[in-house]
């Protein structure tokens, strides 16, 4: 399962703290003339410029804005997708940026449809049509539906996949209810989601073998509230498929509730989802042709796609619009690149990453050398840094910009996993980059309904594309 590999190799990844020298099997002294501080001397000005005229307009909440506004729901296959492609293609037109195209692929289709899902109070109190309390559930990514009358059947809760396996044959013909909350003691949020998410991604298929019926999955969020997350989750081909939904933190709570104090309960769950045929969609490109070298390419991207739940605004209409915003604003202040900074919207990350799998190999790449690939997708919030992941010199020899980024507070570079989109090329031998903002309310909004327009700070959304600019350009002047 591609988004659970992401977030495991997130927490298992070297965290190589900025403040500290790097390893001695990395270290490798720059030449004088790329010292810290001649590079300080030679780009500080660049940094100012820069920040200043970004922080002033603030364009990419603008930009995004608009794509949240005109294509608030974009799951790949959908209408709200193909108009992102079209927005997308003319924004980046319109700022004249060069080369501007779709790469068509394919991608998969589906469509959410109707849920509902409630408490049936025992027979011997109320006739078992009747609802005794609604309970808030969103179909999972790829779920398949339910019998037309829904179903209705006994829950059983498990916290994880050891304790389900050992219910043996008390879990046929029940809905299996997964309740492991993500870990409000870690530090970084992505490794609570990490800890948690195996749940989703492959809890139907291990429910599937002890005969339940169906699964709600506790959704993927540190915070009490009555909306629930999706997100994509599996099937095994060999393995009876199942219906999946999540259910809101605070309703999860309610029913676990329950189940303790009456040993057990009957829900009601209907889900409506279907797949449709393939679809033709598009990653989009723009760039900046490079002056001296212009089949060098560094890529600064984000995934156009986003689930069906409020704007897709933090995931991942931000990264694109940071991404758009980087080229905007080094045009704004009139430096020419060396080498060719290119903005690339990816299609499907959410439900197939067929964009990312494409882009390295698609017919426009003929006669192309990608130097770089940089990736945000991780919310809009505050950058603190960037991932690198490379060769065992990459991290010594981008450590003397970072007194640039300090003056960002966006100084924290380490070895880290760089983006799923732009794993491919990555796994090409390109030199990944990954934005790290603020992860503290990432989860709060991720997959659901509270990813809103409104909930994105724009001088935060900004600081990451000046941050994007200036890694593009230092990279375009000075390579890796």
């Amino acid at each position: 399962m591609k988004e659970i590999l992401l977030f495991a190799s997130m927490i298992m990844v070297i965290n190589v703290s900025c403040a500290q020298s790097p390893p001695k099997s990395i270290m490798h002294k720059p030449a004088p003339e790329a010292s810290p501080e001649n590079i300080t001397a030679k780009y500080g000005e660049i940094a100012k410029q820069l920040l200043e005229r970004g922080l002033r307009d603030c364009d990419a909440y603008k930009f995004l804005t608009e794509l949240c506004e005109k294509a608030p729901h974009r799951l790949s296959g959908s209408e709200g997708a193909a108009k992102a492609v079209e927005l997308t293609r003319k924004m980046m037109a319109d700022l004249g940026f060069e080369n501007v195209h779709l790469e068509k692929i394919m991608v998969p289709h589906w469509e959410r449809g109707e849920e509902e899902c409630w408490i049936v109070p025992a027979a011997s109190k109320m006739p078992q049509t009747m609802k005794l309390h609604t309970l808030a559930v969103c179909a999972l990514g790829g779920s398949i539906a339910t019998p037309d009358n829904g179903i209705q059947a006994e829950v059983i809760e498990v916290k994880n996949f050891e304790q389900l396996r050992s219910l043996g044959d008390k879990a046929e013909g029940k809905i299996v209810f997964f309740n492991r909350p993500m870990d409000p003691s870690k530090f970084n949020t992505f490794e609570a989601y990490g800890g948690a998410v195996d749940q989703r991604g492959r809890g139907a298929i291990e429910a599937a073998k002890v005969g339940a019926v169906a699964v709600l999955v506790r959704s993927m969020t540190l915070r009490i509230d009555d909306v629930p997350h999706t997100g994509v989750m599996h099937y095994a081909d060999t393995i009876r498929k199942i219906p999946a939904a999540a259910i809101s933190t605070v309703h999860a709570n309610q029913l676990s509730d329950l189940l303790s104090k009456q040993k057990s309960a009957t829900v009601h769950l209907k889900l409506t989802p279907k797949f449709l045929p393939d679809a033709e969609s598009a990653n989009v490109v723009g760039q900046i042709t490079g002056s001296e070298k212009p089949n060098e390419i560094i890529v600064l991207g984000g995934h156009l796609d986003a689930w069906d739940k409020g704007h897709g605004a933090h995931d991942d209409g931000a990264g694109c619009m940071q991404a758009i915003e980087a080229l905007n604003l080094l045009k704004k202040i009139g430096v020419k690149p060396k080498r060719t900074i290119r903005a690339v919207m990816f299609m499907n990350e959410e439900n197939g990453t067929r964009g990312g799998n494409a882009y390295p190999v698609a017919p426009e790449r003929k006669g192309e050398t990608h130097i770089a690939a940089f990736e945000s997708d991780a919310g809009g919030h505050a950058p603190r840094g960037f991932n690198v992941k490379g060769d065992s010199t990459l991290l010594t020899r981008v450590l003397r910009w970072k007194p640039l980024f300090d003056m960002l507070d966006a100084g924290k570079i380490n070895i880290g996993y760089a983006g799923v989109d732009i794993d491919p090329l990555v796994n090409t031998g390109v030199p990944g980059f990954g934005l790290v903002p603020e992860n503290h309310r990432y989860f709060d909004y991720h997959h659901s309904d509270n990813d809103t327009i409104d909930k994105v700070n724009p001088r935060e959304l900004e600081m990451g594309a000046i941050v994007a600019a200036l890694l593009g350009y230092l990279i375009s002047e000075e390579g890796l």
